[in-house]
């Protein structure tokens, strides 16, 4: 009996060991790309197959090293973009060496643009130094504004609000800018902020991260889900006419691990309706 007692602890003992060891060193750098059509209101037949790549929370340098960006970076480029959008969270913390990762993202080789907004974690501190990576790695960012695509006399919106969890949104100031017609999407880094979007009746789409997907995800767990994303915390919704995706993120936050919640690439593949 005894010796059956210890052979069932070190066979759990051995299960949590190769658990920590999957969890901590394989599955973060296990990424998923994940396909989706999108029918978009309004949207022209010139965009009919417009793809858009979504990547989110890189945390660069604090659990997320030069080689996986650039591994990332790579797969986002083999999916031959029209746009690539990044939906926040560039870095968990500044400093320079962090920063400096950014440059990875250079390399970015959409048709048209890169796109990206601020996330939580990235106007936490200082945010200048995450402005001026952004912008030197030729990235747009968009604060409150909107980005307009041209094809032939057809045009597609895209908008960007300032980080919701410490109150830089200004949907009204995106509104003022953006023209009465043509399909228009929303980056929005917290996913909860879908139910002020919706409520416009002007947006077909909004893509944001911000939750992980939860990181570690159980029969009985979902994770942890952080506020402004307990209402979509994962994957893709309908509020109201719109959809609302939220991507689980390339990076970590502690415990820096993830469990049945893989790293992802968002392909996009727009329909005109």
């Amino acid at each position: 009996m005894l010796v059956k007692v210890i052979q069932i602890f070190l066979a759990g003992c051995a299960l949590v060991f190769l658990t920590s060891i999957y969890a901590h060193k394989i599955e973060p750098i296990w990424f998923e790309v994940k396909h989706i059509d999108i029918t978009l209101p309004q949207l022209d037949r010139a965009f009919n197959g417009y793809r858009i790549v979504q990547i989110s929370d890189l945390h660069a340098g604090d659990g997320t090293n030069r080689s996986q960006l650039e591994k990332v970076v790579a797969a986002v480029n083999a999916e031959h973009p029209d746009l690539v959008v990044i939906t926040g969270d560039h870095v968990t913390r500044i400093p320079k060496q962090h920063l400096d990762l950014l440059d990875t993202l250079a390399k970015l080789q959409p048709r048209d643009r890169t796109i990206s907004i601020l996330g939580n974690h990235d106007v936490h501190n200082n945010l200048a130094p995450v402005r001026a990576a952004i912008e030197k790695a030729g990235i747009t960012l968009l604060e409150n504004s909107v980005y307009t695509l041209n094809r032939d006399k057809a045009t597609l919106h895209i908008a960007g609000v300032g980080d919701v969890y410490f109150k830089q949104d200004k949907l009204d100031l995106v509104l003022a800018q953006l023209p009465a017609t043509g399909a228009a999407i929303m980056l929005a880094h917290e996913p909860d902020f879908a139910d002020k979007t919706a409520a416009t009746g002007r947006f077909g789409l909004q893509l944001s991260g911000h939750s992980h997907g939860g990181q570690i995800r159980l029969p009985f767990f979902s994770g942890y889900v952080p506020t402004l994303a307990e209402k979509y915390p994962l994957g893709q919704y309908q509020v109201g006419n719109m959809v609302q995706y939220t991507n689980r993120g390339i990076g970590m936050v502690k415990l820096y691990a993830r469990f049945n919640c893989r790293p992802e690439i968002s392909v996009f593949n727009l329909v005109a309706s």
